[in-house]
């Protein structure tokens, strides 16, 4: 009876495992099926690492990208390199991230009838615009860099280009890896910041320092901290806060991060999302770095005016930018507005609000001080009729060489733009940058004005 009993028990004991091992496996299977199938070496949706069904489109409907039997790209040789980093190239030299992430979208894939291409292509809509994108690699005429556009009300990305860029049906022979060729610089880079980053030390001190609007200060064109000398390209005299800003002032924004100090400027720039890394629609950006361990004062010091170690990923910024113009947090950027299969919609994209990045205060100030800088320093012609509000950069970062940094917003509710733009070994971001942002913004409200 007594063996009778344990085997009973034993019988039970291992039913029960195998309905855990059933239960276990039912539960993964609704939560992970569709990335089973849809990994990178299944034939069944792959070809040749290539996704093998799915159409892409850009925001207007033209159609950039048709998976079926191969690849064909757009027929525009200009469309095709400005959109390579978002589509890949045949190779996967350049992955297509937001392909792998709506694969089991584009393949029809059905959780309980399986993958089934004869229910019909799967097609994605992107909000980016193709023209913008491709006068936005023009502007930047071959330089290495990227250019960044989003509407902070929505979260719809218009322009995400990186160069330099190549096309995908005449691809290289040869590639100078130092280029950087595939590297998609809007998501995957990270750069010294410059200039730029005195906005953040700005947002830092009026959260600090209680009367630094009414501050006086004096530049004498150099400063001495800890023994060492921070240096600006002139005397720039006797400045108040708003034209230090403007001027770029590092003798002043040395001076103004010392007191703010090492732990708020690393609690803001962790709160702007400048330390983070963020993922949407597959893509995964780069983190920054902000990072003042064991730095002395005149480390401090260099970090506050963007040098240092220092680093910022564009899409980052450009977020932070949307955050400023819309008083204190913006909509989540997106690239993917929706994903249909068979006629029907399996994912739409919504709006959804980043946490508040800045006080209502401190934003209302910051907007008005960046749109002096475009008064009185970089020139309203740069940008005619819109309300341009920025801030320019140029990050020293060695061997004689500049990255030029411009970034900012528009600041009117029928453009509500923010933008940031990139160039590598670029010299001043005012004048190296500035003129593209403004053919770039030009672009894009002339696409919303055609959309209304």
């Amino acid at each position: 009876m007594n063996d009778i009993s344990k085997r009973t028990y034993f019988a039970l004991a291992l039913a029960g495992i195998l309905l855990f091992g059933i239960a276990a496996f039912v539960v993964r299977f609704f939560l992970y099926s569709d990335r089973w199938v849809t990994f990178s070496g299944s034939p069944h949706v792959y070809s040749s690492g290539n996704l093998n069904t799915g159409v892409v489109y850009d925001r207007s409907g033209l159609q950039l990208l048709d998976t079926e039997d191969g690849r064909t790209y757009a027929a525009d040789s200009s469309t095709r390199r400005a959109t390579v980093h978002l589509l890949g190239d045949r190779e996967g030299n350049i992955p297509s991230q937001i392909l792998s992430h709506y694969a089991s979208t584009l393949v029809g894939y059905d959780k309980l009838s399986g993958t089934n291409h004869s229910s019909g292509t799967g097609e994605l809509r992107l909000t980016v615009s193709a023209q913008v994108q491709a006068i936005a690699l023009q502007a930047l005429n071959g330089q290495k860099g990227t250019v960044g556009v989003y509407n902070y009300k929505t979260g719809e990305i218009l322009c995400a280009v990186s160069s330099p860029s190549m096309d995908p049906d005449n691809p290289p022979q040869t590639v100078d890896d130092a280029s950087g060729l595939y590297v998609y610089r809007m998501f995957h880079a990270s750069y010294t910041p410059g200039s730029i980053y005195k906005l953040v030390t700005a947002q830092a001190a009026m959260e600090t320092i209680s009367d630094i609007e009414t501050r006086a200060f004096t530049c004498t064109g150099s400063t001495v901290i800890n023994g060492e000398t921070i240096t600006c390209p002139k005397a720039h005299g006797q400045l108040d806060f708003k034209q230090a800003l403007a001027s770029s002032c590092n003798c002043t924004f040395a001076h103004i991060a010392l007191e703010v100090g090492a732990r708020k400027l690393s609690e803001v720039s962790e709160r702007i999302g400048v330390t983070d890394s963020f993922e949407f629609d597959g893509l995964y950006t780069k983190a920054g770095q902000f990072d003042l361990s064991g730095a002395d004062d005149n480390a401090l010091a260099w970090a506050g005016v963007g040098q240092y170690t220092d680093l910022v990923n564009p899409f980052q910024f450009m977020r932070y930018m949307g955050a400023v113009a819309n008083g204190g947090s913006a909509a989540e950027p997106y690239l993917v507005a929706q994903a249909v299969n068979n006629g029907s919609v399996k994912y739409r994209a919504h709006t959804a609000m980043t946490g508040e990045l800045i006080d209502e205060r401190s934003a209302a100030k910051l907007q008005q001080m960046m749109r002096y800088n475009v008064e009185a320093i970089y020139g309203t012609w740069n940008f005619p009729d819109v309300q341009v509000c920025a801030k320019s950069g140029t990050a020293e970062t060695g061997g004689g060489s500049n990255t030029a940094t411009f970034a900012g917003f528009v600041l009117d509710s029928s453009y509500p733009l923010a933008f940031i733009v990139v160039v590598e070994e670029g010299g001043a971001g005012s004048s190296t940058c500035a003129p593209i942002a403004g053919t770039v913004l030009q672009a894009c409200i002339n696409l919303m004005d055609g959309e209304r």
